[in-house]
């Protein structure tokens, strides 16, 4: 088949990667080829990455900066220590490039659909927030995210550092990059995030790199449909992979895409598979919008809770960190 990816961050850029060796593949990204960046704090789970790191010919170990040992939390001024089992941070950027080099990629341009639809059989749409190629999603659930690239002389910590807002309307993060260099962000419902993080540089001086932002979704994908229309189908991000309990969407956007791969030419087929792998999504959703909207009630969401403890405590290698009920809670009840 001729087809269009469009969005070239980790999705987009694995899929042409992987769909190139047996397709006539163009990928398309609105930003220049200087200006594009990959979004996100960098932060995930090495054992996975390097699976899907080896399917494009690419050794994982060569992106890794940082490989985590303990993560703290601070939760409401609790702190709570949870032990890494590879939670990693990667140079997400140059795993991304490696991906699609030698690939042909066309920078600086937003596509017209109706175009697209002439000269394509398939239209690939992994654009993340944007989704510009399906129809708009209804009460989309977003989380306002602003990051700093920064570098610290003397940095305030070693390793990963989380500290969740009131409510569990969003966290702070720190995440290090390697040579004093660091992702420093924020992102909450309730757009606290700016004064957050300007409180944490102003206590913390150091050199800014670079800032970037956007919003993070956390729909499901039960909620995005739908996720195919004619030619194009979505993929990752633009059809609510991201975890809600974490905004965390690395690893998901890649197993999103390893369900189309197997499913290339069956839309409504990939479209049951990615409800049936991404289904603890949703209670996870209800429970994190019942804090945000202050209507939490521990009673009648035990269940609910119980039920998202097992998945990630079976899943503990996907997640690279210690799974414990008690730090669940913790952060459950005191947030």
């Amino acid at each position: 088949m001729k087809i269009a990816i469009v969005g070239m961050g980790l999705s987009g850029s694995y899929l042409s990667s992987r769909l190139s060796t047996d397709h006539n593949v163009v990928g398309y990204d609105m930003h220049s080829k200087d200006n594009f960046d990959a979004v996100c704090g960098w932060g995930s789970v090495k054992d996975i990455l390097e699976q899907y790191a080896s399917t494009c010919g690419l050794k994982f170990e060569d992106y890794v900066v940082h490989n985590g040992k303990k993560m703290t939390v601070d939760v409401n001024g609790e702190i709570i220590d949870i032990k890494l089992n590879g939670l990693c941070c990667f140079d997400k950027k140059q795993f991304i490039q490696d991906m699609i080099k030698g690939k042909e990629v066309v920078y600086g341009k937003f596509v017209n659909k109706e175009i697209l639809k002439e000269d394509y059989d398939l239209i690939i749409d992994s654009t993340g927030l944007i989704r510009p190629l399906l129809p708009k999603i209804e009460n989309d659930l977003l989380i306002p995210c602003v990051q700093y690239r920064v570098k610290f002389k003397n940095p305030p910590y070693d390793d990963f550092y989380i500290k969740t807002f009131k409510g569990l309307t969003g966290y702070f993060w720190y995440f290090p990059l390697g040579d004093g260099i660091f992702h420093v962000g924020a992102g909450d419902y309730l757009r606290r995030h700016n004064d957050e993080l300007s409180t944490f540089l102003s206590k913390h001086p150091c050199e800014i790199l670079k800032k970037n932002g956007r919003p993070v979704r956390i729909t499901p994908p039960r909620l995005c449909e739908p996720f195919f229309n004619g030619k194009v189908v979505g993929v990752g991000e633009s059809i609510g992979t991201v975890y809600p309990m974490l905004g965390e969407g690395i690893i998901p956007s890649l197993q999103c895409a390893d369900l189309l791969i197997d499913n290339l030419y069956d839309f409504q087929k990939y479209r049951d598979k990615v409800l049936e792998h991404f289904k603890i999504h949703y209670p996870v959703y209800r429970f994190i919008k019942s804090k945000i909207e202050g209507k939490f009630n521990l009673p009648l969401q035990l269940i609910s809770l119980i039920r998202i403890y097992r998945y990630m405590k079976i899943n503990e290698t996907r997640y690279g960190m210690d799974i414990n009920i008690g730090n669940l809670l913790k952060i459950v009840l005191k947030a």
